[in-house]
Formats: structure tokens, C-alpha cells, sequence
């Protein structure tokens, strides 16, 4: 060694001992120091089931880890509970969640100089949040799903969360007793694991499989199953290959993977969050994904499953009747998914499907055949017109009148339109109006849920139509379009919409409209004033300040 050499290696070994001496206090040994640290991100609390049982996973993982020659090192993200949080201040929060998750996973693995990160996360914004932070960082990753709610069970019906915010309106409008209330509610969450429908959490898990990003089958699993524990070890396993090998998730998260993703969010009939996410996820990975994409693919993509909100069953049924595999692999056989597209187990994703049947088992109905879809398009669609000029998003899978033109009920906030609701003020026909619930002005595009459920419950999901420029939960259906862009509190149309004013929404037609004429929109446009900010200072307000619009996934990093 020349002695230019020694110098620089002797003068880094002093610079890196600090580094060592505190490496040394958590576990590493003398040899330790040559092996890649790995990050696991837990997004584990006891704040919501969805965490709760994601302690033992985070262990199973870090254990493979180390038994892979890596050198795991546990850290912890926040959560909150959107269930807990909904139809309450609280819920403001929830969207600005995934950004604290991306940011606090990217600042914990950029500070630490890790190798790798496996992320933990079970509810529905730290799983979007950890895969923003993935994108970003372009370390190797790993995505471990803390599983599903096993579903509760009450007089021969199976129950999920949304049964209880439905039973709410059946029990305002008198149909629903106090004893029969409290046994819902009593029945409906029997343990750990995230929400038991084709809600946000179950469809982002879907969408990651079907990106490559998780293992294959893991997405459907029960949090409380042993096969759970047995795949986050597992995944252990492939992150220490993926870090030996290289394999980066840009080399997974590409165009292609995107278009899987949002192919089986169209076949399985998920959330409309995963819109939101998605094009969140895209925007991390530098790839251009933009709505009319997800338009273009539920034009050719049918629904093929029939499961909550909207269908029959739950996503424990979807695991026995095959999973996500199973759905790939229909998709995969016509032509509608990317079968070349690279996934962390270092196959394709076709190789990944290799030994999967071509059609569905004869002995369940969960998933159908090609046959006999449940849609013969995807049932997530992209609206447009004077109301909604840079898109709005519509959920029109179980919706029996596809076109609804109605006098406006206007409404400022979430909660205005749920007393309506409850007290019977609403009647067949009306088209509701929630504005100022969108990313700035909320600010953090607050979920519907409660309104749209009390809708369902009270016997009106079919008879009237709800536009917000907030989301909707996984758990919503009826005629309900929401992420109306641009949003009421930057200018918006939705801003402009009064009383008694005609809105049509056509789903046939893909078209959002005011029916006033334009000279008229002017006049209230030129006397339109931007609201007032409801908070000035602390995260909500930062976060106001920075949020991009909802057509571009509301991030903060534009």
C-alpha cells in the first residue's frame, strides 16, 4: 500500500470509529461492520388494529434478515387509524400521515446510510407512505403487508367496519333498533388486521404484489395467520438477495409495474384512494403516470371479483379462491398485464405465475371467469367537464343508475352534509355538494365515509348522487364522485355551485357538469374569495401550503 493510501485508510478508520463505537452498543460485532444494514420500518402501535399485530412480523423479518448476513436494525414510523379518525377533525390528518411516513422512513435510512429497507405497515396511508419512500430513496426495499381483518360474523352475514357506519343510517332512519346498533358494532372488528373488504388497505396491498414489490400471495393473507409471520420471514430473505444482486426499486417500479397495478386495482374493484396513491408513488419513482392512464386501462380491464364494498365477500374469501396470483394470472393470460415486468423475487412477473392455473377453481365464486365478470369494464372512472376540468374520480361499480341530473345541496363541510342526512332532509334525487374538504382546504382531503354510508343506510345509495372535492373511503359505492380538481378553496367550479343549481353526472359519459350558463360561472367566478386558512400554523397548515391538487396524487414534493 502506498502511503497516500495508509494515510487516507488510517484517517477514515479514525473518522469511522465514532460510527463503530456506537454500532457496537446495539449488537455489531467485529465482523458485523462488513455486512449491509438494513432498515426495518414498523409501522407497528396498538393506535388501530391494522398495527397491531405488526411487532411479531418485524421480528420474523429482522431474524431472516440477520440470518442472511445483513445486519437489520428496527426502527418505528407513525400511524393513525382512519377508521378511528372518520367523520371527525381528526380524519384531516390522515392524508397528511403518508407524507410523515415517507418522510420520516426516507430521514431514518438517509441519515443511517442504510443498504436496504423492509417496510411493515398494515393501514392505509403507511403503506402508501412507506412505498413513496421506497421510490425516493431507490435503496433496496421490500414491502411486508401486516394482512387483513378475519371478518365478523352476525346472524349468518359476515361484517366488516363499513357495517357499522351503514347501520348508523339504517338506525337514523328508523329501520335499524339500539339493540341490533350495539350488536354490529359489537360483532364487526373481531381481532387484528386491516379493514376485511377490497378497502384501501387490502387494494394497496394487491397493488403492490401486483408491482412486484411484495411477495407473491402475501397481500391477502390474514394478519393473525401463521402463514403471515412465515412470509415476513420470507421477505427477509429476498431483501438480503435483492441487496446481493443489486436489484433497486426503480428496476421494479416502472411504467409497466404501474399499469399492473393499476390493472388489478380495476379487476378487483379496489379504492379509489389507489388513484391517489398510485399517482403519488409514480410521481417518487420519476415515472409519468397521469389520470386519463387510469382511464385508458379500465376501458379494457372488466371487474372480475366480487367483494366488499360493493359485492359479496371479503378479502379472506379472495385468499382461499387463490388470491392475487390467481387474478394476475386471468389478466396475464388476455393480454391486460405486463408479464416481463421485474419483481423482488428476481423472476418476472410471469415466471412468478408460472405454476398458477390459467382459470379460476369451479368450487368458489369469488373470482369469476373472463365469462362472466362481475363489470365488463373497470369500475374506477375518470370524469370531466365545467365542474371538474382537471378530473374527478367516480367508484360506479354496484351503481344502478349510471346517469343522475339533480338540483345541487350544497354543503361546507363534511359534517353539515351528515346532519342532512340523518335528519331526513335529503330527498331522492338531490345531488349533495361537500367542498372545502380537498387537500388545501380541509386541508387534507378528510374521507367521506360517514355521509355516504348514512346515504346507504338510510335507502338513497340508489336515488341520489354526492360530489366532494375530499375522498371516499375504500368501504364507499353509490353514485359518488369525489377528488374533484381543481378543489373549491383554489378556485375551483365546485366553489361557484349554489343551491338548487342543476349538476349532472353521467358515468356513460365520463362528464361532471354545472348546468349554468358560462357567462353566469363568470359572474360568480369574478366574485368569488379565496377562504380564509382554518389553520395557521403546526402540520395542517404546513401541509396546506405545500399540497399539490388531487389530479397530480396530493403530494408535497412538486
Amino acid at each position: 500500500m502506498s502511503e497516500i493510501r495508509r494515510s487516507r485508510a488510517i484517517t477514515e478508520g479514525v473518522q469511522r470509529a465514532p460510527n463503530r463505537a456506537m454500532l457496537r452498543a446495539v449488537g455489531f460485532g467485529d465482523a458485523d461492520f462488513a455486512k449491509p444494514i438494513v432498515g426495518v420500518a414498523s409501522a407497528y402501535s396498538t393506535v388501530t388494529p391494522c398495527n397491531a399485530g405488526l411487532d411479531r412480523l418485524a421480528r420474523a423479518a429482522e431474524a431472516a434478515l440477520r440470518d442472511a448476513g445483513t445486519m437489520p436494525q428496527l426502527f418505528g414510523t407513525i400511524t393513525v387509524s382512519d377508521g378511528i379518525a372518520m367523520g371527525t377533525e381528526g380524519m384531516k390528518y390522515s392524508l397528511v400521515s403518508r407524507e410523515v411516513i415517507a418522510d420520516s422512513i426516507e430521514t431514518v435510512c438517509g441519515a443511517q446510510s442504510m443498504d436496504g429497507v423492509l417496510a411493515v405497515g398494515g393501514c392505509d396511508k403507511n403503506m402508501p407512505g412507506a412505498m413513496i419512500a421506497i421510490a425516493r430513496m431507490n435503496i433496496p426495499a421490500i414491502f411486508v403487508y401486516g394482512g387483513t381483518i378475519k371478518p365478523g360474523h352476525l346472524d349468518g352475514r359476515d361484517l366488516t367496519v363499513v357495517s357499522v357506519f351503514e347501520a348508523v343510517g339504517e338506525h337514523a332512519a328508523g329501520k335499524l333498533s339500539d339493540g341490533a346498533l350495539a350488536a354490529v358494532e359489537r360483532n364487526a372488528c373481531p381481532g387484528a388486521g386491516s379493514c376485511g373488504g377490497m378497502f384501501t388497505a387490502n387494494t394497496m396491498s394487491s397493488v403492490f404484489e401486483a408491482m412486484g414489490m411484495s411477495l407473491p400471495g402475501s397481500s391477502t393473507m390474514a394478519a393473525e395467520d401463521a402463514e403471515k409471520e412465515r412470509s415476513a420471514a420470507d421477505s427477509g430473505a429476498a431483501l438480503a438477495r435483492a441487496i446481493r444482486t443489486g436489484l433497486r426499486p426503480r428496476d421494479i417500479l416502472t411504467r409497466h409495474a404501474l399499469e399492473n397495478g393499476i390493472a388489478v386495482t380495476m379487476a378487483l374493484g379496489g379504492s379509489t384512494n389507489a388513484v391517489l396513491h398510485l399517482l403519488a408513488i409514480a410521481h417518487a419513482a420519476g415515472v409519468p403516470l397521469a389520470l386519463d392512464d387510469f382511464e385508458a386501462i379500465r376501458a379494457r380491464v372488466p371487474v372480475i371479483c366480487d367483494l366488499k364494498p360493493s359485492g359479496r365477500y371479503v378479502a379472506t374469501d379472495l385468499h382461499r379462491a387463490g388470491g392475487v396470483p390467481q387474478v394476475l394470472k386471468l389478466l396475464l393470460e388476455r393480454g391486460l398485464i405486463h408479464g416481463d415486468a421485474r419483481t423482488i423475487t428476481g423472476r418476472s412477473l410471469a415466471g412468478n405465475l408460472a405454476d398458477v392455473p390459467p382459470v379460476p377453481r369451479a368450487d368458489q365464486d369469488v373470482i369469476r371467469p373472463f365469462d362472466r365478470p362481475l363489470y365488463p369494464s373497470g369500475h374506477l372512472a375518470v370524469l370531466r367537464g365545467n365542474l371538474a376540468e382537471d378530473g374527478a374520480v367516480a367508484k360506479i361499480s354496484g351503481v344502478k343508475t349510471p346517469r343522475m341530473s339533480g338540483p345541487a345541496r350544497v354543503f361546507e363541510s363534511e359534517e353539515a352534509c351528515l346532519d342532512a342526512v340523518l335528519a331526513g332532509r335529503i330527498t331522492p334525487g338531490d345531488v349533495l355538494v361537500i367542498r372545502n374538504e380537498g387537500p388545501v382546504g380541509g386541508p387534507g382531503m378528510r374521507e367521506m365515509l360517514a355521509p355516504t354510508s348514512a346515504i346507504i343506510g338510510a335507502g338513497l345509495g340508489n336515488a341520489v348522487g354526492l360530489i366532494t372535492d375530499g375522498r371516499f373511503s375504500g368501504g364507499t359505492y353509490g353514485m359518488v364522485v369525489g377528488h374533484v380538481a381543481p378543489e373549491a378553496a383554489v378556485g375551483g367550479a365546485i366553489a361557484l355551485v349554489r343551491e338548487g343549481d342543476t349538476i349532472t353526472i353521467d358515468a356513460d359519459r365520463r362528464l361532471l357538469q354545472l348546468e349554468v350558463p358560462d357567462d353566469e360561472l363568470a359572474r360568480r367566478r369574478a366574485a368569488w374569495r379565496p377562504p380564509e386558512p382554518r389553520y395557521t400554523r403546526g402540520v395542517l397548515h404546513k401541509y396546506a401550503r405545500l399540497v399539490s391538487s388531487a389530479s397530480t396524487g396530493a403530494v408535497t414534493d412538486r
